[in-house]
């Protein structure tokens, strides 16, 4: 029976086996800190192993830096204790949505869900601080971590009318001397982490400004790799002028960088082809074509073999040759010519053009654009808040639109969406729309800090206390409208004959039985995807560990706990924070179908279809674990202390091995 960790992986161990994988000569043993005899890399030999390339202290090199970066680094690396706490009453239809909304330090989420979201996630967007000198960051270990930040939060940072007075977040003014360094130090280990998401066809998205777009880029170029860039795409963000600009300057765009975890395939789907301009007038066999320029594009100096005059074999019309030649040479010409691609003119002054074949077309679509389409602007997203609330409680929120444009571009139907910087939750907005749109099961992780509201805002007047209550409700609220509009939209029959209909608000007339037919298919078809749309999500909570610290720290163990059974899970947690602290643990995905059920007279937990199986009651008894065991799950975990007596703990194993003859019960104990 395997004990649990539960604990968040430790990256710098994994890196340590991969180095042992590939230079097992380089493994060496030594005595850590505790005495303790464990293995570790000699660098020394890696060194002699890499000598050609290996930067010696003060040789020149290209990098960049900044105060602090090694300790960033090292932060994205450190393992965590934290877990995720399940919240049912703020939750939407907990038991069956895959969505997840997630509250807490991004850093310590990531951190938490990197191991069961391994390589898993198709697209990332994020819209981080700007650091426009106005912003905040987050103040991490540098300042102060989260489980300090929750402890003041709730239990002293408060006023004596019960307000909390202090933040996570501090201000970043231009007069701070670490004014790049907060801001580096804050996004570089969240990068770091969120690179393990990716899938190897995953793709992230980045908002940013001129204030740090330049830092951005070298700092994505480190972390996901230079050769993994692909597109600065350009935001039109403003409609109108910007005046504020002392230099006379307005500048109207913002960027957005696109990364990929692997360039070696294509990243975007697209723009669909305008295949209106194909027609067979001549009933060729070969399809629809359309006409082509053949004009070519280049001085004779600069390509002398397609400068040459052009003639009509039939009829003997020379056309000449245009100033800057044919787009083929004399040879790739005359296999067009033969293969009567080539539409000739009457008129000798005329040009020739090609005949251009659909089916002639790579599958590839045309590339999308890097410069995106004009009429998405910040104030779109202001107008998309102000439709679901009444009015806006978020200050220049992202359109949903924009980013339903990037999804729609990168994104497959089942993909999952990260975004640890969800502030309002538009990214959860743009998913449930494009879902609506396409009939597709995106599932989306949001992740946001509990970050104050003003206390003089609106939207502490509303009696929203921190963003992620406006983020949760928006998107209560979003799906409503969305799953509504679905409905509105569907096309409703008015009568027996099926000859009125209600489409998009407007009632027509079908004369035709075709038109009849294609109006109860596109009905079928929006209530189907009405019906089947997730709106919900999962509400978790970052919080401490549910073990006692005992649990992780062996020093402060007395032999006197052995006497009777000891419980080492806070008194404060219940059995579902700790089958969300064991999913994690096992991998699974948090969003997993979770059922609720009776075995023995005992609460079990069963996980993705009998997955896995829980049971945390106390007094578990050998019967219990038998019809557990019956279930065939692939895994069986149970609590350390629920045993009803010492023969359950001596039995376990064999019964466990009675029914694992099939198919192997891993068991596991909390």
């Amino acid at each position: 029976m395997e004990k649990l960790k539960m604990e968040s992986c430790d990256v710098v161990g994994g890196n340590v086996a991969k180095i042992a994988a590939l230079f097992p000569q380089c493994v060496t043993e030594r005595k850590n800190t505790e005495g303790k005899v464990e293995q570790a890399i000699d660098f020394e030999k890696l060194k002699a192993e890499l000598s050609s390339d290996v930067i010696e202290g003060g040789e020149e090199r290209y990098q960049f830096t900044w105060p602090d970066k090694r300790a960033a680094s090292r932060l994205a690396n450190e393992p965590t204790t934290m877990t995720l706490r399940p919240c049912r009453e703020e939750s939407v239809v907990f038991d069956t949505t895959e969505n997840l909304y997630i509250e807490g330090d991004n850093l310590d989420v990531l951190k938490v869900l990197r191991e069961t979201y391994l390589g898993k996630v198709k697209m990332i967007y994020i819209d981080p601080p700007y650091n426009t000198g106005n912003d905040f960051v987050y103040n991490d270990d540098f300042v102060q971590d989260y489980a300090e930040y929750r402890n003041d939060a709730i239990n002293c940072a408060r006023d004596e009318d019960g307000n909390l007075t202090r933040d996570p977040m501090v201000r970043n003014t231009e007069s701070n001397g670490r004014f790049h360094t907060d801001w580096l130090n804050m996004i570089y280990p969240r990068l770091k982490i969120a690179r393990d998401f990716l899938a190897d066809d995953g793709v992230i998205f980045i908002s940013i400004d001129d204030s740090e777009q330049d830092n951005l880029r070298k700092v994505c170029d480190e972390v996901f790799g230079e050769q993994n860039f692909v597109a600065q795409v350009i935001w039109h963000c403003r409609q109108n002028k910007d005046n504020r600009n002392i230099s006379g300057a307005s500048v109207d765009h913002e960027y957005i960088l696109c990364y990929s975890r692997s360039i070696n395939k294509r990243v975007f789907k697209g723009t669909e082809r305008k295949v209106e301009q194909y027609s067979n007038p001549d009933n060729d066999d070969r399809g629809v074509w359309t006409s082509a320029n053949m004009v070519g594009l280049a001085t004779k100096d600069a390509r002398p073999n397609l400068h040459y005059d052009l003639v009509n074999p039939d009829t003997g019309i020379n056309y000449g040759c245009p100033d800057k030649g044919w787009r083929y040479d004399r040879k790739t010409m005359a296999k067009l010519i033969a293969e009567e691609r080539i539409l000739w003119p009457s008129d000798v002054d005329g040009r020739p053009r090609k005949k251009s074949f659909l089916s002639d077309l790579s599958e590839n679509l045309p590339g999308f654009s890097s410069i995106l389409p004009i009429g998405i602007y910040t104030n779109t997203g202001s107008k998309e808040l102000k439709a679901v609330f009444g009015t806006h409680y978020f200050d220049f929120p992202k359109p949903s639109a924009m980013i339903k444009l990037l999804l729609g571009q990168v994104s497959d139907k089942d993909d999952i969406v990260l975004d640890f910087f969800s502030g309002s939750a538009t990214t959860a907005h743009a998913v449930m729309k494009l879902n609506a749109e396409d009939g597709g099961h995106r599932k989306f992780i949001m992740v946001q800090l509990p970050e104050l509201t003003d206390e003089k805002s609106e939207a502490r007047k509303a009696g929203y206390e921190n963003i992620c209550e406006i983020g949760k409700e928006r998107i209560r609220r979003a799906g409503k409208m969305i799953k509504e509009e679905l409905i509105n939209r569907s096309v409703l029959t008015n009568t027996p004959n099926n000859t009125e209909v209600t489409i998009n608000g407007v009632q027509q007339t079908l004369f035709t039985e075709d038109q009849k037919k294609e109006a109860q298919i596109e009905s079928a078809q929006m209530e189907h995807i009405a019906e089947t749309l997730d709106i919900g999500f999962r509400v978790l909570k970052l919080d401490t560990s549910n073990m006692e610290d005992v649990y992780y720290t062996p020093d402060k163990f007395d032999p006197s706990m052995l006497d009777g059974l000891v419980d080492n899970i806070k008194a404060d947690r219940t059995n579902e924070d700790l089958l969300f602290q064991v999913m994690l643990s096992l991998g699974i995905e948090l969003s997993a179908k979770i059922k609720r059920q009776e075995i023995a007279c005992k609460e079990v937990w069963n996980v993705d279809d009998g997955y896995l199986l829980a049971c945390f009651d106390r007094d578990v008894n050998e019967t219990t674990i038998e019809e557990m065991a019956k279930l065939q799950p692939t895994h069986l975990v149970i609590r350390d202390a629920s045993a009803a007596n010492d023969n359950v703990l001596d039995n376990f194993d064999q019964i466990i091995e009675t029914y694992s003859a099939e198919k192997k019960i891993t068991t596991h104990v909390v």
